[in-house]
């Protein structure tokens, strides 16, 4: 049986607030929130992989201290471009 978008939604939402940071929680919790709902497949997909990386990895990605690999680059711009206040 595959996803439903609004089940995959529902996952990612889930996923994106209860990654075992408390700061991946809020970058990437924030973030799904303001953007979520809107994201066409291939968002979705890519946030998706993203999801998937460790957290280590993704706040030095997301701070700058180490280059995001080429796959996640845009996304990670777009994570650090568009701050959430909340």
């Amino acid at each position: 049986m595959t996803e439903s978008t609004e089940s995959r939604r529902k996952r990612m939402h889930i996923r994106a607030w209860r990654r075992g940071t408390k700061e991946m929680d809020l970058i990437l919790g924030r973030y799904a929130d303001a953007h979520l709902a809107a994201m066409d497949s291939a968002a979705l997909e890519a946030f998706d992989a993203l999801l998937a990386q460790d957290d280590h990895d993704l706040y030095q990605w997301v701070t700058g201290q180490v280059a995001a690999p080429d796959e996640f680059a845009p996304l990670i711009e777009r994570l650090v471009a568009r701050p959430v206040n909340g």
